[in-house]
């Protein structure tokens, strides 16, 4: 957490701001208030440098990494070194004295075994290979769907607080109301039923504020959880949706193609594919002759034999020297299946069925793809007519309630009238700051849909 936060602080220029006194000077002492300021890229990328999936993923990477070395080593040279020491406790006697069994016996073997022809290692290495591309693109998938997952919340973060705003701005707006209706239902200039229109309708916005107020604080929980930033920390997002709608609006129509070569879904059954045909090749294999050299040494120390009364010595003497034995040998080995009880092909009829289920799921998931291409498309556009249109509401409602204001405080108009003009502008602010996030919203998914990496 600390290397995250120091990275991020000198490169993306995060601001964190600690309180007190050793806060001040450590920012990471425990309890002490913290607070990061934060940018959708800066968030974009404390997320991929410290959620927990990616890390998984970058690690599944460099597991792969050694599997390959693994069937690497498996065409490499082996050898092996076996010794044995054998006492007897009791030796086989023939009569008259004579053994041939040694009293001590010491073995040692050597063996060098070198493939020279192992089909199934080089089939297994193309495996590998195709392993290793599955990996690197469940990453890439797991990129792509974070970002999403980042911008989506950052994004709800912005609508939520600005829809706060326009709550605020409309509280004031009503308790203002209700204060001047008092005074003049004080002073007999408004009717009661006036002063209780105002005040309901104070009323009546204050679970929607607290609603929201809640609302930000979940998605901020939200937003921490997929940057992996710890909950006790308190983040502040910069930008807002009327900015980020005006330069929507100001750019104009921008084309969006229909191209899903890069959908990462769509890319991980192309693998999955082709890593099947690769473990089917692996499996034609075990019908292949394999051709391997070897080479083995031998040493074998024993006790020289005891002949007793054969040499006329009952007394076992004579040289009683260890006898030393060590062979050298070297040849080829060659081995041909012949018949394995038609297993090998019943595993290759496995393997060709759940070639043909990927390639018709294939097939289904880019039918569908397309359709989330075509919705995608269709929701960015409808949210960028809504903003234009929901605009427009908003100036035409503010003149509406100016109006309404002005012919209340001059006694022409009801209550009932700016009451009515009040909540038709908090509804246009509101719609326009959801169209803003339903065009953010639409966007990143057919970024992610299309598969555009970060």
């Amino acid at each position: 957490m600390k290397r995250m936060l120091l990275k991020t602080a000198a490169v993306a220029g995060i601001t964190v701001a600690c309180m007190g006194g050793a806060a001040a000077q450590d920012p990471y002492v425990y309890g002490s208030p913290r607070t990061l300021e934060l940018t959708l890229e800066q968030a974009i990328e404390i997320a991929l440098d410290e959620n927990p999936t990616i890390q998984v993923a970058e690690l599944e990477i460099e597991k792969q990494t050694y599997v390959r070395k693994e069937t690497v080593g498996n065409h490499l040279p082996s050898v092996t070194v076996d010794g044995q020491y054998n006492r007897a406790i009791k030796k086989s006697n023939m009569g008259g004295g004579v053994s041939f069994d040694p009293r001590n016996t010491v073995v040692v073997n050597t063996n060098l075994v070198v493939p020279l022809f192992a089909p199934a290692v080089y089939k297994t290495l193309k495996l590998n290979d195709e392993q290793m591309r599955a990996a690197v693109e469940d990453a890439r998938g797991s990129r792509i769907t974070l970002v999403n997952e980042v911008k989506k919340s950052y994004y709800n973060i912005l609508l939520a607080e600005e829809s706060l705003e326009v709550l605020r701005t409309s509280e004031a707006n009503l308790r203002q109301t209700v204060d001047e209706t008092k005074l003049k239902f004080d002073n007999g200039l408004a009717s009661e039923y006036d002063y209780i229109t105002a005040d309901v309708q104070l009323s009546n916005l204050q679970p929607t504020i607290i609603q929201t107020e809640s609302s930000i604080e979940v998605a901020k929980k939200l937003l921490k959880m997929y940057m992996g930033v710890p909950l006790d920390y308190d983040i502040v997002i910069a930008g807002n949706l009327n900015t980020i709608g005006n330069a929507i609006e100001t750019a104009g129509f921008d084309y969006y193609g229909e191209n899903i070569s890069g959908n990462s879904d769509l890319r991980a059954l192309d693998i999955q594919v082709d890593l099947l045909r690769r473990q089917l090749e692996v499996s034609k294999t075990s019908r292949m002759p394999t051709i391997a050299a070897f080479g083995s040494y031998n040493l074998t120390g024993r006790d020289p034999l005891n002949l007793g009364s054969l040499t006329g010595d009952t007394s076992g003497g004579g040289s009683q020297s260890f006898f030393w034995n060590h062979p050298v040998s070297a040849g080829l080995t060659v081995s041909i299946p012949l018949f394995s009880g038609f297993t090998n092909r019943y595993r290759d009829k496995q393997i060709k069925y759940s070639i043909s289920q990927a390639s018709l799921q294939r097939d289904y998931l880019e039918e569908s793809t397309k359709v989330q291409v075509y919705n995608a498309i269709n929701d960015i556009l409808t949210a960028e007519a809504a903003m234009i249109a929901n605009e427009a509401t908003i100036t035409q409602a503010q003149k509406g309630y100016d109006i309404s204001r002005t012919r209340y405080d001059n006694g022409v108009g009801t209550m009932l009238e700016v009451n009515s003009a009040e909540l038709a502008l908090t509804q246009a602010k509101l719609n326009y700051n959801q169209a803003v996030y339903d065009f953010l919203s639409a966007q990143a998914d057919y970024e992610k849909v299309i598969g555009i990496d970060y």
